[in-house]
């Protein structure tokens, strides 16, 4: 848990201890990374303000931002730099507790070995590599786990709250803005055509017929 405001820092770091986590603690950069390297943690938990850190250096391990704003361009900055979900300040405990499991049962799901191709791009779903021709693209592993998600059923119109469901595994009355969110953070990345947005539904990934 990395946070430069004490109260917030305590007040989680305490509440994951109580639900039976070893957490371990830092508030700022430096000694993040350090905690990272001598501790290598299944999550980080990390205030996107932070000063002087993106969250870069610690890219490998499964992370959840924590954002003061709930303006989307921070939320997409968070996703850029490397995060697999994020939070909004002021959040509730019990949610975060939520997102917390989530993440971790995510990391603890066995993969398909069968690779996915379309078009020029082959997603390899053991391995959790993307590669457009012999170029690789870099994915977060909730973006990851969307376009496989997607790519599994193409050209078909998936709902948002059947994605929140299967890829997030939250509950489909959930507020469905991270949904965009991470649609917006893979077009970037894949291609503005890809990803074709269904009014009034949810998104399809577009592949040659």
């Amino acid at each position: 848990m990395v946070d430069d405001e004490p109260t917030i820092l305590a007040a989680v770091a305490t509440r994951l201890r109580a639900e039976e986590f070893l957490v371990e603690t830092a508030v700022d950069g430096p000694s993040a990374v350090a905690a990272a390297a001598a501790t290598e943690p299944d999550l980080v938990v990390l205030d996107v303000m932070l000063p002087g850190f993106d969250g870069q250096a610690v890219r490998a391990t499964p992370v959840l931002m924590l954002t003061a704003r709930s303006d989307e361009t921070d939320m997409l900055v968070g996703l850029g730099i490397g995060a697999d979900d994020y939070l909004t300040k002021p959040f509730s405990m019990r949610e975060l507790v939520a997102r917390v499991r989530v993440l971790l049962r995510r990391m603890d799901r066995a993969g398909d070995a069968t690779p996915l191709s379309f078009g020029d791009y082959r997603i390899d779903l053991q391995a959790r590599r993307v590669h457009r021709a012999d170029e690789e693209i870099h994915l977060t592993r909730i973006e990851f786990d969307l376009l496989a998600f997607l790519a599994g059923r193409p050209r078909a119109a998936v709902a948002r709250e059947t994605l929140l469901e299967h890829v997030w595994g939250w509950a489909s009355d959930v507020e469905t803005r991270t949904v965009d969110s991470h649609v917006k953070a893979l077009r970037r990345k894949l291609g503005s055509e890809l990803i074709r947005t269904v009014h009034g539904v949810g998104y399809a990934l577009e592949t040659p017929r």
